[in-house]
């Protein structure tokens, strides 16, 4: 199975989440920050990424809840 993770993006109601490969939207909702926080649920439960865009469509941050083969240098234990 090919994780598929969860990306915060622009909608035209206000912001979505959407699943990598999805033509709809998971969640609308008004904030950011409301998509940014549906998408962690969503991530934590199927252990996978959020990918957080601009309003331009470019990545603004990202963070994951699953195994992640590369994890981040500056995060100490």
């Amino acid at each position: 199975m090919t994780k598929k993770d969860i990306h915060v993006v622009p909608h035209k109601d206000g912001w979505a989440t959407k699943k990598e490969g999805a033509e709809r939207a998971g969640v609308v909702v008004d904030t950011q920050k409301a998509a940014i926080d549906k998408a962690r649920d969503q991530a934590k439960r199927d252990h996978v990424e959020v990918v957080i865009h601009r309003k331009d469509g470019t990545i603004r941050d990202s963070d994951s809840y699953g195994n992640d083969p590369n994890p981040p240098k500056d995060k100490k234990n």
